[in-house]
Parts: structure tokens; C-alpha cells; sequence
């Protein structure tokens, strides 16, 4: 396949229907839908993939991607007035663009991904705005989005990168870095918990932590490596695992994969949602690395 924009290691997939830009370099592969600008894989050489991707994932315009790291924006969860709107809100829906995309001095690349202003009207949305995603692929997946109020009102807006992080056996990890921070289920929010050591999955979980800090680490005993995720621009982090019996509702997972993810998410959720001005921007990054334990 030729080179995008004469790119070397960017080449382009899946066609009209459902396009892709592959991503090759000494570092790693990756793939990235143009559906919602969402990372579907990240596989450094030599090592095993970082995201998981659904085997049912369905690829089709107005719907999700189960796996990889779907945007959730301009806001998190249901809609906080409007039932009727889509769940984590329509960038993930949308069809964006490739605005830029070049080679790096370390020999990874960049890529930066614009959302389609004219697609927020069209599905409710009053604000102006810009919205823009920046991929770093190297030894290191770097996610950057920002946002900037282009219009002459006050704008709030919630979101997280959504990431979903392939495990041997969600069963058998350990996700430190959350321990003493409180937590909330998002359908239980009057009730607050405590973290005690580090996240162990044993059913099904849906949480939002407050303040959790910007380093988190998922290690994997069985795969003998430990994936490190750091970010900012938020104030809270959500994990979320639908474990057997979710799983088994939700047909683009299927009863037994569960067990093969975690989502961990850099997030502006509940009370974290941002406010800007007219002229403000927000900037919500992760940065996510596999190591050795």
C-alpha cells in the first residue's frame, strides 16, 4: 500500500467503509479508526498487544467500537438531562479527519485527528468548539485531546480516553496506584468506598476515583509485564469490567471475554467535568507503556 501523504510506515485499511490509518515503525504497530479518531491496536515489537480489541467488534457509521481506546466526549456515561442522547456522548460515533501526520526523531510517528464541527449540531450540540486528537506511536502510545471553546458562550464538557487494556486473566492482575483514594459507582452515587491496596476484579466493576493522581500501574504476573499509564488534565480515573454476566448481554464481548481486559480510564467524570470560556481549551492526555515486572 502506497505511503499516506508520502508518510513512510502510514498506510491506509479497510476502505471506504471503514477507514484506518496503519502505523509501522521500529517501535511498534498500530491502527487507528477514522470512526471516532479511536487507537485500535498498540503492539510494540517484540511484545504482546497493549490494547484489546473485541473479536465482535462492530464496525458500522453510529455505532461503538468495543475495544482499543474509544473518546467518550463531551460528556461521560448518559446524558445528565437528555435519556435519549448516546451514551459517552457522539465523538465516538462520528467519522473525523486526518488533519496531519509525520515521522518523529525517535523514529515513531505523530498523528493528529480532527472532529467535524458541523457533526455536533447535527446531533444536538448548541457550543462551538474545536476538537482535536494527537497520537504519538513509539516506545511509548501517547493520546492527547484537546478542546477549545470557539464560540461566545460558556461551554461544559466531560469525557475520558476510554482505554481498554488486554490482560491474560483480568482474574490475576493487580492495578496499583489507587489505594486510599475514594470511589464511586456511577448507579450507586450517594455511597462512597475507600480503596484497600491495590484494584483486584472479582465481579463485576464499575467504578469512578476521585483524585487518583497521574501514575497508574496494571501488572500482569502471568504475562510477566506491567502496563504503566500516566495522564493529565483530569481529576478522576474510571475502572470498568462487565465481568460474566454483563458480558454475556452485551453482544459485541460474548460471555468468555472478559476475562481479557481491563479498562482503565483517564476521565473527567460526575463533578470532574470542565468548564470553558469562550477561548479556553482543555487538554486530556495519557501516556501508556508496557514493561518487563
Amino acid at each position: 500500500m502506497n505511503a499516506i501523504r508520502g508518510v513512510p510506515g502510514l498506510a491506509a485499511e479497510g476502505g471506504a467503509s471503514s477507514p484506518v490509518v496503519r502505523v509501522e515503525n521500529d517501535h511498534a504497530v498500530a491502527r487507528v479508526s477514522l470512526h471516532g479518531a479511536q487507537v485500535l491496536t498498540y503492539v510494540p515489537r517484540g511484545s504482546h498487544p497493549v490494547l484489546w480489541l473485541s473479536p465482535r467488534a462492530v464496525f458500522s457509521p453510529g455505532r461503538s467500537i468495543r475495544g482499543g481506546v474509544p473518546i467518550c466526549w463531551p460528556w461521560f456515561g448518559p446524558h445528565p438531562t437528555d435519556e435519549t442522547k448516546p451514551n459517552h456522548g457522539f465523538a465516538r460515533l462520528s467519522a473525523w479527519a486526518l488533519d496531519a501526520a509525520w515521522a518523529t526523531e525517535n523514529g515513531g510517528h505523530k498523528l493528529v485527528f480532527r472532529f467535524p464541527m458541523e457533526a455536533g449540531p447535527a446531533a444536538g450540540w448548541k457550543h462551538s468548539f474545536d476538537l482535536r486528537l494527537a497520537v504519538s506511536v513509539g516506545p511509548v502510545l501517547e493520546l492527547a485531546l484537546t478542546a477549545r471553546n470557539t464560540g461566545d458562550s460558556r461551554m461544559t464538557v466531560g469525557g475520558a480516553l476510554h482505554g481498554y487494556f488486554a490482560v491474560s486473566d483480568v482474574r490475576k492482575v493487580r492495578l496499583r496506584g489507587l489505594e486510599g483514594k475514594t470511589f464511586v459507582d456511577p448507579s450507586h452515587p450517594a455511597e462512597r468506598r475507600v480503596q484497600q491496596g491495590p484494584v483486584e476484579i472479582g465481579a463485576e466493576t464499575d467504578r469512578v476515583y476521585d483524585d487518583p493522581g497521574d501514575r497508574l500501574v496494571l501488572e500482569d504476573p502471568l504475562l510477566g509485564r506491567r502496563i504503566v499509564v500516566e495522564k493529565s488534565g483530569s481529576r478522576s480515573t474510571v475502572v470498568w469490567n462487565p465481568w460474566m454476566e454483563k458480558a454475556k448481554s452485551l453482544s459485541d464481548i460474548g460471555e468468555d471475554q472478559f476475562r481479557d481486559f481491563l479498562c482503565v480510564e483517564p476521565a473527567n467524570a460526575l463533578g470532574d467535568v470542565v468548564t470553558l470560556a469562550p477561548g479556553e481549551e482543555h487538554r486530556l492526555t495519557a501516556s501508556i507503556q508496557a514493561e518487563p515486572m
